[in-house]
């Protein structure tokens, strides 16, 4: 699958939440852990994985979950947060 119009903006719009919060933000995959803070690493994340994984820690935590999780589920990506 390669980085369409739409996909784009799921990448973009899963990094710009990720930076609003101080809170470290990481996405585990099958095989691979991307900073959601990587608009790079969590291009080729987003296109080539299923299943999503967030551990994220810090000051403003439960706030950075909310928000991610709102994200993945409205773009149809199925996540789970620890």
């Amino acid at each position: 699958m390669g980085l369409n119009k739409s996909l784009a903006k799921v990448v973009v719009e899963i990094n710009e939440t990720a930076n609003k919060f101080q809170a470290s933000i990481v996405i585990k995959t099958d095989d691979k852990t991307i900073d959601a803070k990587s608009i790079l690493g969590l291009t080729y994340t987003v296109i080539s994985s299923k299943t999503f994984q967030l551990e994220i820690h810090g000051k403003d935590e439960e706030e950075a979950k909310k928000a991610m999780s709102h994200v993945f589920w409205k773009n149809n990506l199925p996540v789970k947060v620890v």
